[in-house]
């Protein structure tokens, strides 16, 4: 949350176009905060890509490329993370996935869990909480500020809805 996910992402797709290389971008049809099929860094880069959804077949969608990029991964489904590193291993397209670990109750999303056990390598994006330590978990507040305990696992939102926290606050906070 916060983190630069989205910018890191928007970077990589950069660094492989500037290599006359094509790259096939993803972003999860139900996160439309910025408007539909576009990642859009906090920072002001935005770019139109392709939605996934929970009937994306990731082994069929995906053309001919040299890198596939996910954002929002955290709302993959199981049987697509298994895609995306089936595409990976068999068939040696690069797959980087940006997303959150776990919800806002410091549960794992299931694509998340998938993508943190099939995953070759795993680089995580540094955020700081308002005490100053790392940033691990992330708590969802509502229109006062004052935080939210319970509820749907997914609810599309900011930093109108949601703060980043240490594992401290997050238990204390």
């Amino acid at each position: 949350m916060n983190a630069g996910k989205s910018t890191a992402l928007l970077q990589v797709a950069h660094n492989y176009e500037e290599q006359g290389q094509a790259v096939q971008l993803y972003t999860a049809a139900i996160d439309d905060r910025y408007g539909v099929g576009l990642i859009t860094s906090r920072l002001g880069p935005n770019r139109q890509v392709d939605l996934f959804d929970g009937d994306t077949d990731f082994l069929e969608s995906a053309p001919d490329v040299s890198c596939v990029l996910v954002d929002e991964a955290q709302f993959l489904s199981t049987v697509q993370v298994q895609q995306l590193h089936q595409l990976a291993q068999v068939r040696g397209v690069p797959v980087i996935c940006y997303g959150l670990r776990s919800d806002f109750r410091g549960a794992p999303f299931p694509g998340s869990a998938y993508l943190l056990a099939l995953a070759d390598d795993i680089e995580e994006i540094k955020n700081i909480c308002t005490c100053g330590k790392k940033a691990t978990m992330n708590i969802r507040v509502d229109e006062e500020g004052r935080r939210i305990r319970e509820g749907e696992q997914v609810s599309i939102g900011g930093n109108e809805s949601y703060r980043q926290a240490c594992g401290r606050c997050f238990y204390t906070g």
